[in-house]
């Protein structure tokens, strides 16, 4: 009886032990970051006029994950082209349009799917696991334009079908799996 009660003992210290551990984040976390508006200025004012740019700006840990702030300028796309799109597999984004209008396209599925090289600058620094296509069957579309905010939860897909003027808009990326490396 005595090495029953001994061994659950041990047992729930363990089970207790493992689960403290998986719980710990370094505590140096608890520190409140701020980006000033300069330096996101700074970051939109800095990216090409004529193409695509994603700047991270800074990612920190937090007990949630990590979460990332940049700056993501595109330029001008007319409608009736093929959307292009990118779907995130772990990580959500959170944006704030800054300047600029476009017409947003979300769905849950892509044609012609291809993953993202999981050893690149994209999926090391910006956007964790994510895959390129061309949404075709859109489940929603929006137009978005200065002072909007926009939700874009893990596994959607998203893409512009037109960016009537050239948009930049800050980005939120919530990395709970940690997948992203820090800046």
């Amino acid at each position: 009886m005595k090495s029953i009660s001994l061994a659950l003992t041990i047992i729930l210290l363990l089970a207790i032990s493992v689960v403290q551990a998986l719980q710990y984040v370094d505590p140096g976390y608890k520190v409140a970051t701020v980006v000033n508006a300069a330096t996101l200025d700074t970051a939109m004012t800095d990216a090409p006029v004529d193409s695509v740019s994603d700047q991270p700006i800074i990612h920190v840990e937090s007990a949630e994950g990590r979460l990332g702030i940049g700056v993501v300028h595109r330029p001008v796309i007319e409608a009736g082209g093929p959307i292009e799109g990118i779907l995130h597999h772990k990580q959500s984004e959170v944006y704030r349009v800054m300047a600029g209008s476009g017409t947003l396209v979300t769905s849950t599925t892509m044609m012609n799917s291809k993953a993202i090289d999981s050893a690149g600058y994209i999926v090391r620094n910006l956007t964790g696991p994510s895959d390129r296509g061309v949404i075709e069957n859109g489940d929603s579309s929006q137009l978005i334009t200065t002072g909007d905010v926009v939700i874009i939860p893990a596994g959607v897909a998203h893409g512009f079908s037109e960016i009537t003027e050239a948009i930049t808009y800050m980005v939120v990326r919530i990395d709970p799996l940690r997948l992203v490396e820090l800046k």
